[in-house]
């Protein structure tokens, strides 16, 4: 079989690489691990060439364990991480550690810029706010404190454009991470130049559009010697994990919605036009004519990550939910705060702090393990209310990413909610969808209907307990409460 796809995924703590048979099964998958650096407060960064150096070694190891010829490969997709600022030169050389999504030293220029050029200018170019997390004012950031770095930059990267750049010698910009970039026309889904350089900034710095399953080139000679790919394969643009992901979820239609529980957690609700709203992210989905009103929280599965190295005392996650699974909803009055790395979207908080409140010498860990689901539950239901104000109907979830593995984790989110959550074959969703993406782009599925009626599979579907949920909705008021209570406690000793 001569129609095998490749899927990139550039996450946060690791590259997941995973080949697929255009029936969506996995025939090998690899994951390969990197650092993430906190060089100064508010400073969170990620070296772009570990990356490279992660998918080239996940790229053999998976064509080594399904037995392929790379030959055999029809088409490659990649998606990323969201709110890269990659400085490359001509050469296509990395000049600068990325700052990743969670980072926040462009604060007081966000600030600033939002002054000078006025919110509403902004968000009606670009359906989103102007917070320091996203690419244009770090971009700014390098004009104004890194000169020299901004002088030899030939353009500024996302992370699926990086490695679509090392793979295909290419530049490139797909349209699902423009939103990124302020002075891109969410409805035009183009470059506003004038808007860029009233932020002193040039369209200039930027690569040219892409839609996202268009191709952008083929794998060189040199990176097939690094990654084992045949030279010649084709690789498409591809787009934000986020957007893949929901792809991969069998998410494609308006109306249908998607709830990801990876690193961050968050949701993507799919809409025919552009619906922004203040407080939510608003980007083209990486099928063509569609839009992605989301959600993006700090608090995903993270948060258990963190517990089970700091709190774990050596048990593994099903060890920690299974103690989770003894307390009751609510926790026994226990709430966690998950604003491990300030918070995003709704409230946008970068100095919001994650808080544990209600401990007591009654309470037990499996009490601070289910608050601290509970919490992430709560951070996507505050999100899902805030995208209802802008007419937005959500009748149900489908799940993706790692935390959809836990039966009682998506429990919670249906009964936090009161929605009914569908879960496909989480572990690959993103990378199918990237996956997909290359397939549509060569030719392998002759649409995106077409592409997701034959690979996605609902597993299980967890339907929402109204008891609790009333019960949950108690413990909401309270979460809501305690942010507005702290916030001039965070701002103050930030």
């Amino acid at each position: 079989m001569d129609q095998l796809l490749l899927g990139i995924d550039i996450g946060t703590s690791a590259c997941k690489v995973a080949l697929f048979e255009p029936s969506g099964k996995v025939l090998a998958q690899s994951n390969q691990g990197y650092p993430i650096y906190y060089p100064n407060p508010g400073w969170v960064e990620q070296n772009p060439e570990e990356w490279w150096a992660a998918i080239c070694k996940g790229i053999r190891e998976t064509i080594g364990t399904a037995r392929i010829r790379p030959e055999q490969i029809a088409g490659i997709g990649i998606d990323g991480q969201s709110w890269s600022c990659i400085p490359v030169d001509r050469e296509g050389k990395c000049l600068h550690n990325t700052p990743i999504w969670m980072d926040i030293r462009a604060r007081e220029i966000a600030g600033r810029v939002t002054q000078q050029i006025g919110f509403d200018r902004i968000f009606g170019v670009s359906g989103n706010g102007f917070e320091p997390a996203y690419t244009t004012p770090k971009m700014i950031w390098f004009k104004e404190q890194r000169p020299e770095v901004y002088k030899k930059t030939d353009k500024f990267l996302q992370s699926n454009s990086y490695i679509g750049m090392k793979l295909t010698g290419v530049m490139s910009q797909e349209v699902c991470q423009g939103y990124g970039l302020h002075f891109f026309d969410i409805n035009t889904l183009r470059y506003d130049a004038e808007l860029a350089k009233d932020m002193g900034l040039s369209v200039e710095k930027v690569p040219q559009l892409y839609a996202c399953h268009e191709v952008i080139g083929t794998v060189s000679a040199k990176a097939a010697a690094q990654t084992g790919l045949a030279v010649g394969t084709r690789v498409v643009a591809g787009g934000l994990d986020a957007a893949c992901g929901t792809l991969g979820a069998g998410v494609y239609l308006p109306g249908q919605t998607q709830e990801q529980g990876g690193q961050a957690g968050g949701m993507s609700i799919c809409v025919d036009r552009a619906t922004p709203h203040p407080k939510l992210i608003l980007g083209p989905h990486v099928v063509p004519g569609l839009w992605l009103l989301q959600g993006g929280t700090v608090g995903g599965g993270g948060v258990l990550r963190w517990f089970k190295q700091e709190l774990g005392a050596g048990d593994s996650f099903d060890d920690l939910t299974a103690l989770a699974e003894k307390i009751p909803a609510g926790s026994d009055g226990v709430v966690f705060l998950p604003y491990m790395s300030g918070e995003r979207s709704p409230i946008w908080d970068p100095d919001a702090k994650g808080v544990f409140y209600g401990l007591g010498f009654d309470k037990t860990r499996g009490h601070m393990v289910r608050a601290a689901l509970e919490g992430a539950a709560f951070a996507l239901q505050h999100n899902l209310i805030t995208a209802a104000e802008t007419g937005v109907r959500v009748e149900e979830l489908v799940a993706m990413g790692g935390a959809a593995n836990s039966r009682l984790w998506t429990q919670i989110k249906a009964d936090v909610t009161g929605k009914t959550i569908r879960v496909p074959t989480s572990d690959t969703a993103t990378t199918l969808g990237a996956a997909i993406l290359a397939g549509v782009g060569v030719g392998v599925y002759d649409n995106f209907a077409q592409a997701v009626k034959e690979t996605i599979v609902i597993t299980r579907e967890h339907k929402p307990d109204m008891e609790k949920h009333r019960l949950y909705q108690k413990s909401m008021e309270l979460y809501l409460e305690l942010y507005e209570d702290l916030k001039g406690t965070f701002h103050k000793y930030h």
